[in-house]
């Protein structure tokens, strides 16, 4: 049985539909989080996931934020995309009986460990087999006998903006296949400024290095 496994969204949906061609068939979906905020697309999105077949969809601290109708952190950006994308909201339904974490052949799903940031370099000593999401950041960490994937972000890349990263896995031997494909962010520019985003938003996508 095969997998899409995907992470942070992010509202872009030019990008998800893009990684969903790229994957072809597949047997179903896990997607760790973060579907929501940032991109203009936070319901479409939403509606896109909840529609995939044998999906099993978790809750990201982005769907938190939304859940609790304020953005916790203390990033300005962020805080202004969180404004311009919570305001035109409305499926708080389908983000609000989300679980945390999905366990499956060994493997430990979740948006992330304990509210880290986890990066291919970051101190961690592993107590299971996971695949989490959050950091924007594709990568594996082995630790044998365990082992750790990150498929890296869906919508909002943070190394270079018009790459999506995701992964399929064979859950029958549990391989997992690290995948990256371009896309034409400038689709997702001129929707935020169709929108009327903020100018600091709006140039925090526009000035990300490309590949």
């Amino acid at each position: 049985m095969r997998l899409a496994i995907f992470s942070d969204v992010h509202g872009n949906l030019p990008a998800i539909e893009r990684m969903l061609t790229d994957a072809g068939a597949v047997d179903g979906y896990i997607c760790l989080g973060d579907t929501v905020n940032y991109g203009p697309w936070s319901n479409e999105c939403a509606d896109l996931v909840a529609s995939l077949p044998n999906v099993v969809s978790l809750r990201g601290n982005h769907e938190e934020y939304f859940l609790q109708g304020r953005y916790f952190g203390n990033h300005s950006i962020a805080r202004e995309f969180f404004s311009v994308c919570y305001e035109t909201f409305d499926r708080l339904d389908a983000i609000s009986n989300l679980p945390s974490t999905y366990t499956l052949n060994g493997f430990v799903f979740s948006h992330t460990i304990k509210d880290q940031y986890i990066f291919a370099d970051t101190p961690i000593s592993l107590e299971c087999n996971y695949v989490i999401g959050h950091s924007h950041r594709q990568f594996k960490i082995s630790q044998p006998p365990f082992i750790l994937y990150n498929p890296g972000s869906v919508g909002q890349n943070r190394q270079y903006i018009n790459v999506i990263n995701y992964l399929v896995a064979d859950i029958d031997d549990m391989t997992f296949d690290l995948r990256s494909v371009l896309y034409d962010e400038r689709v997702v520019i001129r929707e935020m400024l169709r929108r009327h985003y903020p100018d600091t938003c709006i140039s925090y996508y526009a000035k990300r290095p490309r590949l």
